[in-house]
């Protein structure tokens, strides 16, 4: 059981207001805090070459770190910005052949998808959208029919930015492994709130950021590509950090992952990382799971129950994000600055974000609320109540 008024204390930012938008960045641990501070001191007092020469054992063990919390091996693990840098980079370095088929799902985000018609564009490629079951969840039936020997990438998002759903990491997982397809997994809002395993999963790349449900701070993330791909693949982009400059003529790629980093990055923030995986961790990602399931189902039980509300979630299998949308009369931008006045961080998300889902359910601005373990009934009960008021 997770010990709620510990994780609280622990939690400065509980004091400031009801956050309740861990989809967006979510509140960092006291612990995070102190570690990113804790080497910006160092780096203020001995200078930053100096600071990471003296942390470096600390810093290369966020490696391990990454890799046991998602099943990999630390040679498997790249440390990047943020997700979409951590997607992009194995997106463009995937060598697709003109007239390749590049397959996504319906609520695919955009960040991903003008990436896909980019290279669509530049190298005469397709984009197909696997088609969605009843419920709104990928068909995994429907994307096996769609294989034939030019599809080149199955990439989806497990999380959709919108709509609550949980797509079939997994079920897609044994498509694209039976075909022999590389697998492109955008886990960003699935770190942290579920298990992952990469084994399990059988996907050859994986992108995920530290500031959502991991509680890590801004500016981090990291990249996992399977093994198999590291005698092969090569970065759209490379620096003598990740590709070594040995002769006057060569250079040499590093034999890891690592190859897609290049030679400068916020050390501190990387410690930060580090720190809210091992928090989270401690903690349990399946307590977390659970404890987020239920705050969510509580979130959406109490939206239910307003009449010019109308929850937009879909998904056999629903996550820690909630949206809905409010009438035409109210404008949801107005809603979200309001309710921050009020003392609660909700957020909303545009049509554009995911355009082809939101063209196809005709879907508005929604709001979005997003409970994390640290937050209770009672706050959740007050802001739904808040958000009433304001309709």
């Amino acid at each position: 059981m997770i010990d709620i008024e510990k994780i609280r204390a622990e939690t400065p930012g509980i004091d400031f207001s009801t956050h309740l938008l861990a989809c967006g960045s979510s509140l960092m641990p006291q612990k995070v805090v102190d570690v990113i501070l804790e080497h910006t001191q160092l780096e203020a007092l001995m200078g930053g070459y100096e600071a990471e020469s003296k942390k470096i054992d600390d810093l290369n063990k966020i490696y391990e770190v990454v890799a046991e919390h998602i099943g990999a091996n630390s040679n498997e693990i790249a440390l990047m910005e943020n997700s979409t840098v951590a997607w992009s980079h194995a997106f463009y370095a995937l060598p697709l052949k003109s007239g390749s088929r590049i397959l996504t799902s319906e609520a695919e985000y955009a960040a991903n998808y003008v990436a896909f018609l980019q290279r669509a564009k530049r190298d005469n490629l397709t984009i197909d959208i696997i088609p969605s079951d009843q419920n709104g969840t990928l068909d995994t039936n429907a994307l096996e029919a769609m294989i034939d020997e030019r599809v080149g990438l199955i990439a989806i998002s497990w999380i959709p930015t919108n709509g609550g759903l949980v797509n079939p990491a997994e079920g897609v997982g044994k498509v694209a492994k039976k075909y022999n397809i590389p697998y492109l997994l955008d886990a960003c809002q699935a770190a942290g709130q579920m298990q992952i395993d990469v084994n399990k999963i059988q996907c050859d790349f994986l992108s995920a950021t530290g500031r959502k449900f991991l509680r890590g701070p801004r500016g981090t993330g990291f990249l996992y590509i399977n093994e198999k791909w590291l005698g092969t693949i090569e970065p759209a982009m490379i620096d003598h950090f990740g590709a070594p400059w040995v002769k006057k003529n060569v250079y040499e790629l590093r034999e890891d992952a690592r190859r897609f980093e290049t030679w400068e990055n916020s050390y501190a923030l990387r410690a930060g990382l580090g720190e809210a995986i091992k928090y989270a961790e401690d903690i349990g990602i399946d307590l977390i799971h659970e404890r987020v399931q239920l705050l969510a189902k509580f979130n959406r039980d109490l939206l239910s129950e307003i009449k010019n509300i109308q929850l937009r979630d879909i998904g056999s299998e629903q996550c820690g994000i909630i949206s809905f949308s409010i009438d035409e009369q109210n404008d949801p931008k107005e809603i979200v600055d309001q309710m921050s006045e009020a003392g609660f961080a909700i957020g909303l998300v545009d049509p554009e974000s995911t355009l082809i889902d939101s063209e196809r359910r005709n879907l508005p601005t929604l709001l979005r609320m997003a409970p994390h373990y640290y937050n209770t009934e009672d706050e959740i009960e007050k802001a739904v109540k808040q958000v009433s008021l304001l309709l």
